[in-house]
């Protein structure tokens, strides 16, 4: 067995496992939130405040040698060697969690079941058109998680690459986004040939729900573009200050052809407030439309009204959030 010198050890001991991962496998370091990271490998990991906690697993430690024996089954010796060696080579530069790590944003997708059964269910039972969720799930842009089963909605770049992924319970009330995700790229579906007018909605559910109702009335659903805004848009306090919401001034960027926005917010005082914000903000070459729901408070209420289902209510709580923040 060799012999490793105590202070070596201890010098060992002192290195966090943000400044291991930064120094040794920025590959494998992924920026969550604020001054909370995860792995590539294990996204319910979460390093932040000097410690690292693996949830699925209800693990934890402070240093970088506690990950390499409870995560990586390192022994002792194997890991201490790892490190040393490591250290000896490079020396590692401390980072603190406060500093702002260059890091590239990778979304770490949930794994995706290998039937759609329970998710073409939920929202063709929410009044969603059969066809319009078929044409999703082939596409790549919704589909079914394997673990908790909740719905995915992608959303993806110009060159069909995903960047952005909201999770929303089918049983449940849990929403929430998988990690990494960039508001930039929210669920969206382009029209099929080069349009002038996008219609925007708070979120992809109201989307399909607006998509169905074209189809209701006879009109083909692809010759404009949708586009939801991932979740509720938050104005500034004084709304001159507001800023355009990310995913619309992505999109008006990447569709310079587009001159008119058709506002599809929800029926309460956040839509309407959400609605005034981006009519003040907007560029005036844009001609602004405000077409709220004309029954209920979004656009999948409109529909199931229109349709005769049972509406849908979901309590958006903080603590239904935490429940299950992230996929495993």
């Amino acid at each position: 067995m060799p012999y490793i010198p105590p202070q070596v050890v201890q010098e060992v001991k002192q290195m966090d496992l943000l400044t291991y991962l930064k120094n040794y496998e920025p590959y494998e370091l992924v920026h969550f939130s604020g001054n909370t990271y995860t792995t590539r490998t294990h996204d319910s990991l979460k390093i932040s405040n000097g410690k690292w906690m693996w949830w699925s697993r209800g693990i934890g430690g402070r240093s970088a040698l506690d990950y390499l024996i409870k995560v990586k089954d390192y022994s002792f010796l194997e890991a201490v060697e790892l490190l040393a060696g490591r250290a000896n080579i490079q020396p590692p530069l401390s980072v603190s969690e406060h500093e702002q790590i260059p890091l590239e944003k990778h979304l770490l997708l949930p794994k995706a079941n290998r039937y759609h059964t329970n998710v073409f269910s939920y929202l063709t039972g929410r009044g969603i058109d059969d066809d319009i969720v078929r044409f999703c799930i082939e596409t790549g842009r919704i589909y079914e998680s394997a673990y908790h089963h909740n719905a995915v909605f992608v959303g993806m770049d110009q060159q069909r690459k995903p960047q952005y992924a909201a999770l929303r319970g089918i049983d449940t009330n849990f929403i929430g986004e998988a990690n990494g995700s960039d508001k930039n790229y929210s669920f969206s579906i382009p029209a099929k040939e080069m349009s002038d007018k996008v219609h925007v909605f708070e979120s992809a559910i109201d989307l399909l729900s607006y998509a169905t109702m074209q189809r209701l009335d006879g009109k083909e659903w692809q010759t404009e573009h949708l586009l939801s805004l991932a979740g509720v848009y938050q104005p500034a306090k004084e709304i001159e200050k507001s800023k355009v919401p990310a995913a619309l001034a992505r999109f008006l960027k990447e569709h310079p052809d587009v001159k008119e926005i058709v506002l599809h917010l929800d029926n309460d005082r956040i839509g309407r407030l959400a609605t005034k914000a981006i009519q003040t903000v907007i560029p005036e070459k844009y001609h602004v439309q405000d077409q709220p729901p004309v029954k209920g408070k979004d656009c999948n209420d409109m529909l199931c009204l229109r349709l005769n289902l049972g509406l849908t209510r979901r309590e958006k709580s903080k603590n239904q959030k935490s429940n299950r923040p992230w996929e495993r």
